[in-house]
């Protein structure tokens, strides 16, 4: 295990596509709470701690198009890489009807630790990556559940996420995954595209990547099988929105 709070695999690998996973690992390092947040070890396997099954997803992917991937190796419950700084939900104290004993009483202090001990080396090791080319297109991966405590069921296998600011590579894999019969396609869904200070909007928004995140329903890729044969299918048609928006 490394010491680093982030992971590179295919630095070397020549396509313009760089993938990330923001929200790759349940891991609590030793540092926080000697490597405990408190919570029961059931709570940490469900998706308040990490995107369940992302990372396999990005890997694959990743070999798919040849491309570098980054991910986190931390859980968003020591503190969202998703998030700019100043994000009141940097640091979660209570995440779908859970507590987060070890965060309640986070202080600036603490922030800052856990900024510049995870957070800020993580965005770091993305920037330098996503500057390897002058054509770099940022793809991230994300999971989302089935359903929220006390809410209803999501209806979308996958969703596809993006800004107002630059919509052009997301609407063409929109329309390019409402082509697949058997898919209900998410736009914007679950959540809204655009979030200011996120890895989006930080490092492909603000310098002018083409860029898109793509949200999978986590019960579909939970299992190896599930996340290579997302990533099998998702590999070409990315390839085709990509060449269709002249990007």
């Amino acid at each position: 295990m490394t010491d680093l709070p982030f992971h590179i695999l295919g630095d070397d690998r020549p396509s313009r596509w760089l993938l990330t996973c923001d929200h790759a690992t349940n891991r609590v390092p030793d540092c926080i709470g000697g490597g405990s947040l408190g919570i029961a070890p059931e709570d940490m396997e469900r998706h308040i701690a990490y995107d369940i099954g992302a990372a396999g997803v990005t890997k694959r992917l990743a070999e798919k198009l040849n491309a570098p991937a980054v991910f986190s190796d931390f859980s968003r419950l020591v503190i969202d890489p998703n998030r700019g700084e100043d994000d009141p939900t940097l640091i979660m104290k209570l995440y779908d009807s859970t507590m987060i004993p070890v965060n309640r009483h986070v202080d600036a202090a603490e922030t800052e630790r856990r900024l510049a001990t995870f957070h800020r080396p993580y965005h770091a090791a993305l920037e330098s990556l996503a500057a390897r080319r002058d054509d770099t297109v940022i793809c991230a991966i994300h999971s989302f559940t089935p359903r929220l405590f006390g809410r209803a069921d999501r209806p979308w296998q996958v969703g596809v996420l993006y800004s107002h600011v630059d919509p052009k590579l997301a609407l063409h894999l929109l329309d390019r995954l409402r082509a697949e019969p058997d898919l209900t396609v998410g736009e914007n869904e679950p959540y809204g595209g655009h979030l200011d200070g996120d890895s989006i909007d930080r490092h492909a928004l603000r310098p002018g990547r083409p860029n898109v995140l793509i949200e999978i329903r986590h019960d579909l890729i939970r299992a190896e099988d599930g996340q290579i044969a997302w990533a099998d299918r998702l590999a070409p048609i990315l390839e085709e929105a990509l060449a269709a928006s002249n990007l």
